[in-house]
């Protein structure tokens, strides 16, 4: 499976409080990478994302932040500007290097404490922590606060996190992804078809699961009377937020075009996704060191998206009250004896 710092070039960085569950993560890109950006959901919460499309100057950009918090956790990229600016690096204006960081948020404040968000700090010490070493994954940086199947509110829901993957595409070229599954909907293995972690079935007490299914299934769920009335009243809370990295050499216009392919992963594992309701955004790195075709990349692309999105899940604990996967399959085999 591998993960994004597989990448040359490519660092991440968490920091998190444990007691507030929440946090944030940098991926870094100190040469400079070009980037891109596909933003799907309809509730998103984002900076610099307008410089990434393909009419705008700046095509190479030196971080990416991932951070809770909701639209609170965007004053953490001052705290990885200044990081980036303190090492000299940054689009050069003249009168200064400015660092290019775009950055994206999750809706973590009811899970943990509301009033504790990502800030400056947090977010420099997210880049002193970064290296080009695997990084965490499950309950780690941004994913510390990350759950997911919330269409019967937080005391159904699961926990979920941060993951990473990479793919080796031929040629010695790699394309990786990182992902913190924040969704509405539920989390589907896409080679099995099984629901790994979701809204659960409404029963006394949090893991009391009897006998029968464990998972309600959000798209059923959708098609009954409360579903309907429930949609009315829900608010943009939820997201699936990510960067896609790889050493191929891509123009700006490539770079977008590898990040909206990518949400085919999302799409692959998440249901259901791109609602109203998800702030969904991807965003791509290229290193610019080999050459290969755009549509190797944008394929695979979905892959490791995919893939990154089901580890966020499988490796996350329990938390905030909240089950895991790896607790809800022990408990799911013990429901059918």
């Amino acid at each position: 499976m591998g993960a994004i710092t597989d990448i040359p070039g490519i660092k991440v960085g968490h920091s998190q409080d444990e007691n507030a569950l929440t946090g944030c993560t940098v991926i870094l890109t100190e040469e400079g990478a070009v980037g891109g950006v596909d933003q799907r959901g309809g509730a998103p919460g984002t900076r610099e994302t307008d410089l990434l499309r393909t009419s705008h100057l700046v095509s190479k950009i030196h971080g990416i932040l991932l951070t809770g918090g909701s639209a609170f956790g965007l004053d953490a990229v001052s705290g990885v500007m200044r990081y980036l600016e303190e090492k000299g690096i940054g689009y050069n204006t003249g009168a200064a290097k400015v660092p290019i960081v775009p950055a994206a948020v999750i809706y973590d404040l009811s899970l943990g404490n509301s009033k504790i968000r990502p800030d400056h700090n947090m977010g420099y010490q997210a880049c002193l922590n970064a290296s080009n070493l695997p990084p965490a994954e499950g309950n780690a940086g941004v994913g510390i606060g990350a759950s997911v199947g919330k269409i019967f509110g937080m005391s159904c829901a699961m926990k979920s996190g941060i993951g990473t993957a990479s793919i080796e595409v031929g040629g010695g070229v790699i394309v990786g992804a990182i992902c913190v599954v924040n969704a509405l909907g539920d989390v589907v293995d896409y080679k099995s078809g099984k629901l790994l972690a979701g809204a659960r079935v409404l029963r006394k007490g949090p893991l009391k699961l009897g006998k029968g299914p464990v998972f309600a299934d959000t798209m059923e769920v959708f098609r009954t009377y409360y579903g309907r009335k429930i949609l009315k009243i829900m608010s943009g809370s939820n997201t699936v937020i990510g960067v896609i990295a790889t050493n191929a050499k891509l123009t700006k216009e490539e770079a977008n075009k590898v990040a909206q392919m990518a949400h085919n992963g999302i799409a692959l594992t998440i249901r259901p996704a791109h609602t109203m309701y998800d702030g969904d955004t991807l965003f791509a790195l290229s290193t610019q060191k080999r050459k290969t075709d755009v549509n190797i990349i944008g394929a695979y692309a979905a892959i490791a998206v995919a893939d990154a999105i089901i580890r966020a899940v499988k490796l996350a604990k329990e938390s905030g009250g909240l089950p895991s996967c790896a607790e809800i399959s022990a408990l799911e085999a013990q429901s059918f004896i």
